[in-house]
């Protein structure tokens, strides 16, 4: 895996022995930050990273200059994992958050331009995440939030839904508090 641009673009990151979690293909990645680079202005904005994982998608927010991600990751490994690429990388603006991301969610006061979600594909309750994040308060006005899903689900009908996009296997729905 390998951050695709900006300050770090090309640093290769190794998730943690024993990492069990799917990350979002470098492919993804890139096709995801290209639709970003026209939407939002990369160092103006705050982002919060659900189910972090490999971290993959806040080093990518972070090397293009995001003003500051919050990762939010409950293994204890991934999260040990997620520290130490930081730590080595001298990466200032991420803040780690161990904490489960429903818990996250009832509890959080700030507010942020960008939020990211790739759960577990089996997660029993994936399809409740828009409602819950939206529900939350946290999604900025003009900002928005992208849910990475199996392509066998469609939110096209939530009443935030606004675009939908897939690069192979990995789909990204968007939405937007009205």
């Amino acid at each position: 895996m390998r951050i695709i641009g900006g300050k770090y673009k090309g640093r290769r990151i190794t998730p943690q022995a024993g990492f069990k979690a799917r990350p979002t293909t470098d492919f993804a990645r890139e096709s995801l930050f290209n639709i970003l680079n026209n939407r939002i202005d990369f160092e103006e904005v705050s982002v919060l990273d659900l189910f972090s994982g490999t971290g993959s998608i806040s080093y990518e927010f972070a090397s293009r200059g995001a003003r500051e991600v919050h990762l939010v990751e409950m293994d204890t490994r991934h999260i040990s994992g997620i520290r130490r690429i930081i730590k080595d990388m001298g990466i200032t603006n991420i803040k780690t958050i161990h904490i489960d991301v429903r818990a996250y969610l009832k509890t959080c006061s700030v507010k942020y331009d960008v939020v990211f979600a790739d759960p577990p594909y089996e997660l029993s309750w994936l399809r409740e995440i828009p409602d819950l994040v939206i529900g939350s308060g946290i999604v900025k006005e003009e900002g928005f939030f992208i849910l990475e899903h199996p392509r066998d689900m469609s939110f096209s009908s939530h009443k935030f839904f606004f675009e939908h996009r897939n690069y192979g296997g990995v789909n990204f729905s968007f939405f937007r508090a009205k």
